[in-house]
């Protein structure tokens, strides 16, 4: 997919923009989730990516329809997608459920960016840049403090019920891992099917709704405490329609103008977004430690977002080159994020 390249920086700044209201949207799965605590993990991942992919589906079918050749050229990349959107909301919700809310947040959204890095670095030969290693170091260093002041206000509030299992624990931390490659995996899907020419709509509407598919039987197995009460089934439709249909439809867009990587790392935001809903809604408390944790995490985003001067400066007139040009990297698609390379 080709881009005048004069519009790379603004582009990059409104993917990046899409990417960043998706992770306040994510940021409110686990406020709304406390609204139902009937309702397991396995039935609020299945019921919130399950319906919300399949949503996603019916919306794209058009260009769905239309682009089909081209997908199913790529199936194998559309399936992997699929597998691991069928597979992340189940790691993700029992990585919280298992090891707290904490830890299950800040391994599957924190591991994220490392593994979307690993990822391009392996299969697109893609070389990071000292701009994104800053900002993820500041992002994970920031999650990691939210982490340790939400665990130790878990740990005193939960101390006269007994500490969580160990082995639970640790099952969670593994899921986790598994929810954060996942999600680096089905983000690098959708935005090699978009750099190959699919458009978003298409690449995410068919990745989620294979996915969406998947989910059903988990869903069907689980969901019936979604129908126990109507506080339960609101916070179904809830899930399904707010954070992940319309989230995943910014999300896509942003994949359109920013690599998965940036992306993933973007999406640290949510853990901020949760902690201080956490404190505004739901009434715990946020030691000085997590608030220092947030402000990392808004540096974080800062570093990925701002232009850099040479950026502002660039010509607005340009035309993608059909070849590599000065200052191009091997490898970088016309109309790609310059940030992509180094």
């Amino acid at each position: 997919m080709t881009r005048p390249a004069g519009h790379t920086v603004g582009s990059a700044g409104a993917g990046s923009l899409c990417v960043l209201v998706a992770s306040v949207l994510w940021g409110t799965t686990g406020t709304a989730a406390t609204f139902a605590p009937a309702v397991g993990p396995l039935a609020i991942g299945a019921v919130a990516m399950g319906l919300g992919g399949l949503l996603q589906a019916l919306i794209a079918g058009p260009p769905i329809a239309r682009e089909a050749p081209g997908l199913r050229a790529q199936r194998g990349v559309v399936l992997l997608g699929a597998l691991a959107v069928g597979t992340y909301p189940l790691a993700f919700y029992t990585s919280m459920h298992l090891a707290g809310v904490a830890a299950g947040t800040v391994v599957s959204i924190g591991s994220a960016p490392l593994a979307s890095a690993v990822i391009e670095r392996a299969v697109d030969g893609r070389r990071l840049t000292r701009r994104w290693m800053t900002g993820a170091a500041l992002g994970l260093a920031g999650t990691a403090l939210l982490c340790a002041a939400e665990a130790a206000g878990a740990a005193g509030a939960h101390s006269a019920a007994g500490a969580r299992s160990a082995g639970s624990t640790v099952l969670g931390v593994a899921l986790g891992l598994v929810a954060g490659f996942t999600y680096a995996l089905y983000s690098w899907a959708a935005h090699r099917l978009i750099s190959r020419g699919v458009t978003s709509r298409a690449a995410m509407g068919t990745v989620f709704g294979i996915g969406g598919l998947l989910l059903l039987p988990v869903l069907l197995a689980t969901g019936g405490p979604l129908l126990d009460s109507w506080s339960n089934a609101a916070v179904g439709v809830y899930m399904a329609l707010v954070p992940m249909f319309i989230g995943y439809v910014l999300f896509g867009w942003g994949l359109a103008h920013v690599p998965a990587s940036t992306a993933t790392t973007l999406s640290l935001l949510e853990p901020a977004v949760a902690a201080v809903l956490a404190v505004l809604v739901v009434g715990e408390r946020l030691p000085a430690l997590g608030w220092v944790g947030v402000a990392l995490v808004v540096g974080c985003l800062a570093v990925l977002t701002l232009p850099t001067g040479t950026a502002r400066r660039r010509p607005r007139a340009e035309t993608a080159p059909a070849v590599v040009a000065p200052g191009q990297a091997p490898g970088q698609a016309p109309g790609e994020p310059a940030d992509a390379h180094p």
